[in-house]
């Protein structure tokens, strides 16, 4: 898709121009979210038999998080909680997130769900998801006659 660049027009004020830039810049990139704002952060490795999903949750208990796979999409959906160790007047900033959150990934194939792995170390959350035995490619041996 091709999208229009309007003419910066600087004759009269010199920073009509960068604003209209910006309104460009900001009209490519509408819509666009960037990944560090999403809650957990995920990294996903895929190999042949299996794939392994890492998910940073750090002060989450992992009695309140819970992992589900369907077909071929792995869930982790949880809750981040309140410090309970801080006191309830006094705080200056609060830049750590608390509530309920989830994210999705999708895998390439299925997954064998009743094989699926999940250790938490660290404040992350290792997921280890075996890929449906049905779904791996099978080498055809081919027959003379």
């Amino acid at each position: 898709m091709v999208y229009p660049v309007a003419r910066l027009d600087w004759t009269l004020d010199p920073f009509s121009g960068i604003q209209q830039l910006q309104r460009e810049v900001d009209r490519l990139f509408s819509g666009y979210t960037p990944a560090v704002e999403q809650f957990p952060a995920l990294n996903l490795w895929v190999a042949q038999d299996d794939a392994v999903l890492a998910a940073e949750i750090p002060g989450v208990d992992p009695k309140d998080v819970e992992v589900s796979v369907v077909g071929n999409v792995v869930t982790i959906a949880g809750e981040r909680k309140a410090d309970s160790s801080a006191p309830a007047d006094g705080q200056q900033r609060c830049e750590r997130e608390r509530g309920s959150f989830s994210r999705s990934a999708r895998l390439p194939y299925e997954v064998e769900a009743e094989k699926v792995q999940a250790r938490y170390e660290h404040g992350v959350l290792r997921i280890t998801l075996p890929r449906k035995e049905s779904t791996k490619p099978r080498r055809i041996a081919i027959t003379e006659e």
